[in-house]
């Protein structure tokens, strides 16, 4: 970690020399009626990019946003995450990426109101390929989004675990850029690769390049290498850490077979909360009008409400919505609720 050090925003600025090159760490308001691109990237896979993007999305047009998940991952993860089949995605972020089609002809609204997607498909997967010649062909998907913010408040772009030609176009097309980081020591190895990245971008291909805010995911208070690692990052990057913790969660791991984001899913679990309580954060930090929604239903073991007329969170076992997700479910290890010690309000939630 000692190539992360001198970063500004970090608890080392002060010991950093006064020319040091690094300007990314920055959160900056949104300004109303501009919206704002946020790149949800990381090269290292399995750290929750997905996740973030799908339930961070989600939970911010619950509270009243207009938000547009735009996939940029031939894996499709997030396509089928918000309940849409990639195999029968006929335009998808592939045409849009190589010219093929309009934003508008790609999106497609999902379940949860205020949500809209740009699915992707498989033929993504040749992009690099067939953009490799193309003239400016770093910023291709920032040519296609270029009037996106006029209709949706944030636009959260989901990467693939790599630091390809996708990935850059994604950087180049976003203000903004959310970094999951998980609670593993690989993750930290990767992170300091993935900063030089996107310095390298904000100086040649995007000026208004910054990182909004490093999110430490799959939190497991079972073992210590979890809170050396979350320190750790606290300690290099200190108030561009996001203060909400996302936990390892089975519920979190399951709801992608629901077809749908666990905030809707189920919305008493831990890790539906942790991301409202992100999406609360995210609205604190640039400065969005804030809509209070009204408290999530909370339920039992066996999916039933406690308050009365309240719509009970998905049985577990069900399928997702239009019969698109397969409702795989798994016994949760015992300790997990006990294992999660972050001193944060989960019964209050902005």
């Amino acid at each position: 970690m000692t190539d992360l050090l001198g970063i500004p925003g970090s608890k080392a600025d002060e010991a950093a020399p006064a020319a040091a090159p690094w300007k990314l760490l920055e959160t900056r308001p949104v300004v109303p009626g501009l919206g704002r691109t946020i790149c949800v990237a990381n090269q290292k896979g399995g750290v929750a990019k997905t996740t973030t993007s799908v339930n961070l999305g989600a939970a911010l047009a619950l509270r009243g946003h207009r938000v547009l998940l735009v996939d940029v991952d031939p894996q499709s993860n997030a396509t089928t995450g918000v309940g849409i089949d990639h195999r029968g995605v006929e335009i998808s972020t592939y045409d849009l990426l190589i010219g093929a089609a309009p934003l508008d002809q790609v999106i497609r609204p999902t379940l949860v109101a205020g949500l809209d997607c740009a699915p992707a498909s498989l033929d993504l997967a040749g992009a690099e390929i067939e953009l490799a010649g193309a003239l400016a062909r770093e910023r291709k998907l920032a040519e296609a989004l270029v009037d996106a913010g006029r209709g949706y408040d944030l636009i959260f772009l989901d990467c693939p675990p790599s630091l390809g030609l996708l990935t850059i176009n994604a950087l180049a097309a976003a203000q903004d850029l959310i970094v999951p980081v998980q609670c593993e020591y690989y993750a930290l190895e990767g992170l300091g690769q993935l900063m030089d990245t996107a310095e390298r971008v904000r100086r040649s291909l995007n000026a208004q390049l910054r990182i909004a805010g490093l999110l430490l995911t799959m939190y497991d208070g079972r073992t210590k290498l979890s809170s050396q690692v979350a320190n750790e990052v606290r300690n290099h990057f200190g108030r561009a850490v996001f203060d909400t913790v996302v936990p390892r969660s089975v519920r979190l791991s399951e709801a992608p077979s629901f077809g749908e984001p666990v905030v809707t899913l189920d919305p008493a679990s831990r890790g539906a909360m942790s991301y409202r309580l992100l999406a609360a954060e995210v609205e604190q930090r640039y400065g969005l009008e804030v809509h209070v929604p009204p408290p999530p239903p909370r339920a039992d073991a066996r999916g039933a409400s406690e308050a009365d007329g309240a719509p009970p969170s998905r049985p577990r076992g069900a399928g997702g919505p239009g019969g698109r997700g397969y409702g795989t479910v798994a016994p949760e290890p015992d300790g997990l609720d006990e294992s999660w010690p972050r001193p944060q309000p989960w019964s209050v939630v902005r």
